[in-house]
């Protein structure tokens, strides 16, 4: 008997593609641990005191918190929320923050605007514009330029692979490492199957964006050494995507890892970069140099 499903990207049909590209269909606790994201961030506020609020543009949306780790001349991690680049921001994000500070490094959460205020487009600009900013900023901010680390989860992830495959000179007039390390979690590095599913009813892309913004296709701006990574219990599309994003970094000569949450799904994962010991707090510290060996 012949397979009648009209496939629309890969071997998928419109409604398993749809599904492969909502998360929430392959994790039913995603609400609660969403909820948990925020009471953690709060948690961790009333243990650090409130961060630094600082701007980095002239759109209301474009500022940043920042906790500072009591050492001069610090590192730098700066995290890139996600919420299908239409929800969650900086409150939600300090979570992660008390284990870099312990270890002592700063820590930045970022805020941009979202989906449907902005375009996609226009939200990599601002992260963008956010990352020089730091760079620009970071001996006024007690922090060393040379060790700017990036980190994002889900959408953040998509975003921070728009900073590290980001023409620094050209569009910024920097050096092309202004990033020293990156961490992309359950992400999306090409975006042609986001503009062929369901999702794309809000974020709105079309060939010319896709090919834009996608950081699979900007590979050969990377500068430093990334980890890619997954949870256990992802989608297989988001797998694909992570497997695909990291063989094009190492073929092109790249320090790259893939690596992979052992039980946890796409919202739980993000959860294990809040401690020293999980395993994406210990690869982010490594990554720093603050590692514990």
């Amino acid at each position: 008997m012949s397979d009648k499903r009209t496939k629309v990207f890969r071997d998928y049909d419109q409604a398993e593609l749809d599904r492969q590209y909502d998360q929430r269909a392959w994790a039913p606790n995603a609400i609660e641990v969403i909820n948990r994201y925020t009471a953690d961030s709060e948690a961790v506020r009333r243990r650090l005191g409130d961060p630094e609020a600082h701007p980095y543009g002239e759109d209301r949306a474009e500022t940043l918190d920042l906790f500072r780790a009591h050492r001069p001349h610090a590192p730098i991690h700066v995290f890139i929320h996600g919420g299908a680049w239409r929800t969650l921001g900086k409150r939600d994000s300090a979570f992660a923050a008390e284990t870099f500070v312990r270890a002592g490094a700063h820590f930045v959460a970022l805020d941009f605007a979202l989906l449907p205020v902005a375009t996609l487009d226009e939200m990599v600009g601002q992260v963008r514009s956010a990352i020089a900013w730091i760079y620009r900023n970071a001996d006024r901010l007690g922090g060393d330029p040379k060790r700017i680390f990036v980190s994002g989860h889900s959408s953040g992830a998509h975003l921070a692979g728009t900073v590290i495959t980001a023409d620094w000179p050209a569009q910024f007039g920097l050096p092309p490492d202004v990033v020293a390390g990156a961490l992309c979690i359950s992400g999306i590095y090409d975006l042609e199957p986001v503009r062929r599913s369901a999702r794309n009813a809000h974020v709105q892309l079309d060939a010319a964006m896709v090919d834009e913004l996608s950081p699979g296709r900007h590979a050969h701006h990377i500068a430093c050494p990334v980890v890619v990574a997954t949870g256990e219990y992802e989608s297989d599309e988001l797998k694909r995507q992570a497997r695909d994003f990291a063989g094009l970094i190492e073929r092109r000569g790249g320090p790259v890892r893939l690596v992979e949450g052992a039980g946890c799904n796409h919202f739980e994962i993000i959860n294990t970069l809040a401690s020293p010991f999980g395993l994406l707090g210990r690869i982010a510290l490594q990554q720093m140099g603050l590692g514990l060996g």
